[in-house]
């Protein structure tokens, strides 16, 4: 099974920017669109590691996040917040002291929508 979702945040510049993600777990595509029905603006932010090569699926962007270890979440450590656009521009020193294991957790991101590829 596979489903497709975006996230969006704004980004310095003021503009929203659209995140697209791969679900292959049942149980968390199901989350996804619990939370999208719901409304739930608790616990509508993506978390994940980050993959730095682009998906077909997630165009604009040179990385995307591991299928594997996304999650949403209602509070997170400071360590792993990043602006979608600051990762993009930084994207050779994630891993290191900027988002340690490659683990990104925006804090601003706000599930929007399922998304068909």
């Amino acid at each position: 099974m596979r489903a497709y979702f975006a996230f969006e945040q704004l980004i310095p510049s003021g503009e929203l920017k659209q995140f697209v993600f791969q679900l292959n777990d049942a149980a968390k595509i199901e989350e996804a669109r619990r939370i999208l029905a719901s409304g739930n603006q608790l616990k509508a932010h993506v978390q994940g590691k980050v993959v730095p090569r682009p998906a077909d699926y997630n165009p604009g962007w040179s990385f995307h996040l591991d299928p594997e270890t996304i999650g949403f979440f209602e509070f997170q450590i400071e360590v792993c917040d990043a602006n979608v656009a600051y990762v993009e521009e930084h994207l050779d020193e994630v891993g290191g002291a900027f988002l340690p294991n490659s683990f990104w957790c925006p804090w601003s991101s706000r599930l929007s929508k399922e998304v068909s590829c």
